[in-house]
């Protein structure tokens, strides 16, 4: 049976359905929350694997695999496709796939007509738990990641989570990071506490999910309080813009979530906000989810930083998320000096 949990945004809300099958609502789903739709857009990857039928006439797009898909390239071509097709405003768009489909055919969704419906059927736990709501969507340019894109809330979510069985081990670490992150938010609601690795995996999911919805819905637009959900991101963001034009880069989201929670433990310690038994409690979070702490190897903490000072909640400056003695919280004005100590603290570690 499926959980739902609502998103609650006024005459924007809608319905985020887990559970394992729940993809194959899709028509009914289509048919409650876009009126008049007659076609529908399918983006998908071709590693994806899994097939939906939204119940209209449909076309499918595939995109390119892995995060090079999320171009202003890859954008453009969807939409002359979706152009192509006779798609209208009317009609909707559906996601199929992980954290990239959902950011990439969301903004093309939004950019489309100046706005189309769309719905995510979220494949992969880190989309599931985190991308595929609250309706932030986006791409990459060589200056940083996601820094190009719109809020656009979708018309439905669909996590079904009979298909995480088939995820690949790195795929899993992915989402676990974001797993991690609510977990050390500390953030309980209506449907649970934070998640816990020893859950089935739908109660993680939920669970996630619910706390995402509560946030998204005090501060839409991330003025301030949605800034929290990216706890550890600023830094994981550097390290995957920094990995943009490495081949040898092998470097997953969640993994780089997971260095970005304890480095952000590291440099509260370093400006007083918390003891070193709440980095410890960070490092135990972390590694109950068995994901890796270190720096990747080469890691170079000039261009890191370049990359942070251009970090979506930095106005001018070096901003973080950081934990401290009222719980996380957006701290802004951080000093380059503690952020260096801190990078060089975590490569001593390491070594």
């Amino acid at each position: 049976m499926s959980r739902v949990i609502p998103v609650e945004l006024a005459e924007r809300s809608y319905r985020v359905l887990v559970g394992d099958g729940v993809r194959h609502e899709l028509a009914e789903i289509i048919a409650a929350s876009v009126s008049g739709a007659r076609r529908a857009a399918v983006v998908t990857q071709e590693r994806i694997g899994v097939t939906v039928d939204p119940g209209l006439d449909h076309e499918v797009f595939t995109v390119p695999d892995g995060e090079s898909a999320k171009s202003l390239a890859v954008v453009e071509e969807l939409c002359r496709g979706f152009a192509r097709g006779g798609l209208s405003r009317a009609d909707v768009v559906v996601a199929v796939g992980g954290g990239v489909v959902t950011d990439l055919a969301g903004f093309a969704a939004a950019s489309f007509h100046r706005g189309t419906a769309y719905v995510n059927v979220a494949t992969s736990l880190l989309g599931q738990v985190d991308a595929a709501v609250g309706g932030k969507t986006g791409v990459n340019i060589p200056e940083g990641k996601n820094l190009v894109g719109a809020f656009w809330q979708p018309s439905a979510v669909l996590c079904d989570t009979g298909v995480l069985a088939t995820l690949p081990p790195r795929e899993w670490a992915s989402g676990r990071g974001e797993v991690a992150k609510y977990a050390l938010l500390g953030i309980a609601t209506a449907h649970g506490g934070p998640p816990t690795p020893d859950l089935p995996i739908d109660e993680q999911v939920a669970r996630c999910v619910a706390i995402k919805s509560a946030v998204v819905a005090s501060d839409e637009r991330e003025g301030d309080r949605r800034m929290l959900l990216n706890y550890g991101h600023t830094l994981a963001h550097a390290l995957e813009a920094s990995a943009f034009d490495d081949p040898e880069a092998d470097l997953r989201h969640g993994e780089a979530v997971a260095v970005g929670l304890v480095f952000a433990a590291l440099l509260a310690q370093r400006l007083g906000r918390i003891d070193e038994a709440q980095v410890t409690h960070h490092r135990q979070v972390v590694g109950q989810f068995d994901l890796a702490t270190s720096l990747p190897a080469g890691s170079d903490p000039e261009q890191l930083l370049a990359f942070m000072g251009r970090d979506k909640k930095a106005q001018g400056d070096l901003t973080f998320v950081l934990d401290g003695p009222h719980g996380v919280e957006v701290v802004r004005g951080i000093d380059r000096a503690d952020v260096v100590a801190t990078l060089a603290d975590m490569e001593s570690m390491a070594s």
